[in-house]
């Protein structure tokens, strides 16, 4: 079994100013998709040039905080939202939704669309395969977080908490515990599906011409078969329990939807594609 390295979740202190690992690895995201956008930028054809992947990132940037925050409020903490509304501010405590944010993205990119007369769609092919490695990043700060892990398990992978910052995991446990059960690490599962593995099946997949909405539709199929899966082993967040069966979660609940519109994308870009021909 592996023990949890208890990262401080702080990653500086100056006085008053702490800077999270949390928020750093945002920057992280963002600084990869500007990186990888601007290489994908400058390939022949594109259709976009540096100054337009700046633009798409702010949009992005803002789409993905709001989004992202009002999606956890509404979707995993409403109670908390009702009896302190200030909640909704404290990003840097964690609690960051991918759905709602991938709401405050699309939105984010209809309104870039419209400034740039593009097709709403051959925005999103472009953005969809930069986006993984934020996802990976993201992940990589739920873990330094001690947040979203799994189930017990007995597999040799499975990580102990120190109870002295998690106690509340070692709750049944003897007194004198200083290590938890066994968990499923799932923020690494996702960070190494969600992130690492969709990236490169996204980059692969967009890396010859496509469709219109097949890049897309293969980001939210791939993103939801990955969050699906790894739902069956994650727990759910304490004040919602299982909705269902003792495995139906929110999370899978939420990436139904992203299953049928990725599979609709892809079905309605390559028959568009067929017709043509």
């Amino acid at each position: 079994m592996l023990h949890y390295p208890d990262i401080d979740p702080v990653a500086l202190a100056l006085g008053p100013l702490r800077i999270h690992w949390y928020g750093l690895m945002y920057l992280v995201a963002f600084a990869s998709f500007w990186a990888l956008g601007r290489y994908r930028a400058a390939r022949p054809g594109s259709g976009w040039d540096a100054r337009m992947v700046d633009d798409v990132l702010f949009y992005g940037v803002i789409g993905t905080i709001l989004g992202g925050r009002l999606g956890y409020m509404l979707f995993y903490g409403s109670n908390q939202l009702a009896a302190d509304p200030t909640s909704l501010l404290r990003v840097w405590e964690g609690g960051m939704a991918f759905h709602g944010g991938l709401i405050g993205v699309m939105v984010a990119l209809w309104v870039f669309a419209r400034r740039h007369r593009m097709r709403f769609f051959a925005v999103a092919d472009f953005v969809a395969p930069l986006v993984p490695l934020g996802l990976f990043a993201g992940r990589i700060g739920n873990f330094i977080n001690g947040e979203l892990w799994g189930r017990v398990t007995e597999l040799p992978w499975g990580m102990r908490l120190p109870c002295a910052r998690f106690p509340h995991e070692c709750a049944g446990l003897p007194p004198d515990a200083v290590w938890s059960l066994p968990l499923h690490p799932s923020q690494l599962y996702q960070a190494a599906l969600e992130g690492l593995a969709l990236f490169v099946i996204l980059w692969i997949f967009s890396s010859r011409p496509r469709p219109t909405m097949a890049v897309s539709g293969a980001f939210l199929l791939g993103y939801g078969v990955f969050r699906f899966a790894v739902e069956l082993v994650r727990r759910p967040d304490a004040h919602i329990g299982y909705l269902a069966s003792d495995w139906v979660t929110m999370g899978q609940v939420l990436t139904v939807p992203l299953l049928i519109a990725g599979a609709a994308l892809l079905y309605l870009a390559y028959r568009a594609s067929l017709s043509r021909r």
